[in-house]
C-alpha cells in the first residue's frame, strides 16, 4: 500500500526504543516531527501515558525528544525524521482492518460503524482510524477514533450521525457517557457548560455500548501559521465573525474584536465550540505573528489547564 510521505495531526510515530508519539503539526521543523509521547511499548505491551507521565518519562530517560518550537514558541516532544522506525497513518490503517480473520471488539464495532456510515453515502477512501486502534493497543473499554480527511465528508459524517441515531442504529451518549467524557478531557468549563456544547456538535455517538468520535485532518490544512511570539494569559469576550474553520486542527473562529483577530484551539474540546453570530468568553495565551497581528490561542500545552472557550448565551 502506497503511503504518504509527509506527516499530519492524527499519525502516531515510533522510535527504535519503542516510544509511541502522536504528531501534533505537519510542519517538520529543522528536521524534528512535532509530537508528543502518548505510548510505550515494554515487552510487546503498549502502555499510555498522560501528559505528567510523558514528560516525566522523557526528562528522566530520554531528554533528547524535549523539545522548545521556536516556531511555536512552546515546549511539546520532537522527533528527528532520521530516528523514526515506524510511520503509523490512519487512512492507511483502516484499510487493513477489514481483512482481519477475527476481529476483537473493537474492530467489530468499527467495522460494522464503516458500513452503517457507507448506507449514508460517506466514501470510507476518505476516513481513517486513529487513537489506540491505529497501533492495535486497544483494549475492551477502548472508544473508536474516527477521522475525516476531507471537510465534505466530514460533515456528511456529522449529518450521518444524526441520521443513524434517528433511525435507531446508533444511540447518543447517556448522562453516564457525557460524564466519563467530561472526566477524561479535564478541561476548564463545568459539567452543564460542557455538556450543552457538545451535544449540538454531532461528532460523537454510541455503537454497541461503544463510543465513537469524528474529527477532521485536512491533507493540506486550510490554514497555515508562521512563527509567533507569545505575550502571556488573558480572558476576553468577543462576537465569532466566521466559524468555517470551527472543527479544524487546529480550529480556528474568526472575532469580532478591537485587537485580537482569532481564537486558535489546539485541543479536542473546543472543536465546533461556537457559531458565527455567537458571543463568547474565551481565556488563553495572547500569540503575535511576524505582520504584528494578534490570536489567542487554547492548548498552547496539552493539557490546556484554566483555558477554556465557551458561549455566552445569555448575551445582550
Amino acid at each position: 500500500m502506497q503511503l504518504r510521505s509527509n506527516y499530519l495531526p492524527k499519525d502516531f510515530i515510533e522510535t527504535r526504543q519503542g516510544l509511541i508519539f502522536a504528531v501534533v503539526d505537519p510542519v517538520v521543523e529543522q528536521g524534528h516531527v512535532l509530537c508528543f509521547l502518548r505510548y510505550v511499548r515494554e515487552n510487546g505491551v503498549c502502555r499510555k501515558h498522560d501528559t505528567a507521565a510523558a514528560n516525566a518519562y522523557l526528562t528522566d530517560r530520554y531528554p533528547q525528544y524535549l523539545y522548545h518550537s521556536t516556531r511555536l514558541d512552546a515546549r511539546l516532544h520532537a522527533v528527528p525524521v532520521a530516528e523514526i522506525s515506524r510511520h503509523f497513518q490512519p487512512e492507511a490503517v483502516l484499510k487493513t482492518l477489514p481483512a482481519m480473520s477475527r476481529p476483537d471488539a473493537v474492530v467489530a464495532g468499527l467495522s460494522k460503524l464503516l458500513a452503517l456510515l457507507q448506507t449514508q453515502s460517506v466514501d470510507p477512501n476518505a476516513l481513517g482510524i486513529t487513537g489506540s486502534v491505529l497501533i492495535s493497543a486497544q483494549n475492551a473499554n477502548s472508544d473508536i477514533d474516527l477521522v475525516c480527511y476531507e471537510r465534505a465528508v466530514f460533515n456528511q459524517c456529522r449529518v450521518a450521525v444524526q441520521n443513524l441515531i434517528e433511525t435507531g442504529r446508533l444511540q447518543q451518549l447517556n448522562d453516564e457517557d457525557w460524564q466519563a467524557s467530561y472526566r477524561r478531557r479535564g478541561c476548564a468549563l463545568s459539567f452543564p457548560e460542557y455538556l450543552w456544547h457538545e451535544q449540538r456538535k454531532a461528532n460523537k455517538a454510541i455503537i454497541d455500548g461503544r463510543k465513537f468520535d469524528l474529527s477532521l485532518v485536512l491533507t493540506t490544512p486550510a490554514k497555515s501559521y508562521g512563527s509567533v511570539k507569545k505575550l502571556g494569559k488573558t480572558v476576553i469576550q468577543c462576537r465569532i465573525s466566521d466559524d468555517q474553520y470551527g472543527f479544524d486542527y487546529p480550529a480556528e473562529f474568526r472575532a469580532d474584536h478591537a485587537t485580537i483577530t482569532a481564537i486558535v484551539s489546539y485541543t479536542a474540546t473546543y472543536n465546533g465550540q461556537a457559531r458565527v453570530g455567537e458571543w463568547v468568553e474565551a481565556c488563553g495565551t495572547l500569540e503575535q505573528d511576524a505582520q504584528g497581528l494578534l490570536r489567542m490561542v487554547i492548548g498552547s500545552d496539552r493539557e490546556a489547564q484554566g483555558e477554556y472557550l465557551k458561549v455566552i448565551p445569555d448575551h445582550a
